[in-house]
């Protein structure tokens, strides 16, 4: 919450509530992401995770705020336990189909058996928070239409690569991309052009479902890494949150910005930092090895 400028605060408590504001959020990134990397969960399971530390951390704030009400304690009992479950998948085998399991292994299911006991109680009393306030049927319905709108998207996007590769047109793509000048650094620079200029009019969402699958096929048959040229496309991709008309992060921007803040000034104010993601590109065009040097350490 903002601080009045009436109001004294001496640094060690202004960092106590810096540090409790963005703990819990930034263990939740740490969980999700690292789970990943781990190889503990698949990014789906890491999404359930997400959604359920989410729900904890909404849940424990608005109990802690509350002067009457539940106890945070079930929270933090399911925010460690969860915590506890992405430690045990890592070190223990807790698949239940196996014919023989190992005496370690049979303590980490029963310990699991619990943990998720745990989450679930914590899980129920954020929802019963949640619930009267109307937060909860918010969040439902963006998600639903978010996931539909995704959907739909990806029926159809696929529905054009089928047909679209079945009219032979992924041979002509690469045909047109092979005989640009420069040939392979021609073919990219075209590529991530065309993207570029996609990212002022259509979502991120519809590139990636509908343009990716037309060139990345030709592309990386020329020969190209396939995590550099993706890391590529996802930092221009970024761009697209800055150009107009399209842009997320100018509405973002409009919508907490004074109205003394022109909308024709906001689209000014982008014009450096879209440079700078056009930089970024470049470097990572002229040296590799800032994509592919961490994948290559963790996997």
């Amino acid at each position: 919450p903002p601080v009045n400028d009436q109001q004294a605060i001496s640094p060690g408590e202004r960092l106590i509530r810096v540090a409790g504001t963005l703990a819990p959020p930034i263990l939740l990134i740490v969980s999700v992401l690292g789970s990943i990397l781990a190889g503990i969960t698949t990014p789906t399971e890491a999404a359930a995770v997400g959604a359920i530390g989410a729900v904890l951390i909404a849940g424990f704030r608005l109990c802690r705020k509350a002067e009457t009400g539940p106890s945070t304690l079930p929270i933090i009992a399911a925010g460690l336990a969860l915590i506890g479950l992405l430690a045990l998948q890592g070190m223990f085998d807790l698949r239940l189909g196996r014919e023989t399991v190992a005496g370690a292994d049979q303590a980490a299911i029963w310990a699991s058996f619990v943990l998720c006991a745990l989450v679930a109680w914590g899980v129920t009393v954020s929802l019963l928070r949640l619930w009267p306030g109307n937060t909860l049927q918010g969040i439902m319905t963006q998600t639903v239409t978010i996931t539909t709108m995704v959907f739909v998207i990806f029926i159809g996007a696929t529905l054009f690569s089928l047909v679209f590769r079945a009219l032979g047109g992924d041979e002509t793509v690469s045909s047109f991309l092979e005989s640009l000048p420069g040939g392979t650094v021609g073919a990219v620079i075209a590529v991530m052009a065309v993207m570029f200029l996609l990212g002022f009019f259509l979502d991120f969402i519809e590139i990636v479902f509908v343009v990716v699958p037309v060139v990345a096929p030709a592309l990386l048959g020329m020969g190209l890494d396939p995590v550099w040229l993706g890391i590529m496309m996802a930092i221009n991709l970024q761009t697209s949150f800055l150009t107009p008309p399209f842009g997320f992060a100018l509405f973002y921007l409009r919508g907490v910005a004074p109205k003394s803040v022109k909308t024709a000034e906001i689209y000014r104010g982008v014009i450096p930092f879209v440079c700078i993601q056009v930089v970024a590109l470049a470097l990572l065009a002229l040296f590799p090895g800032l994509a592919t040097w961490l994948p290559s350490v963790l996997f």
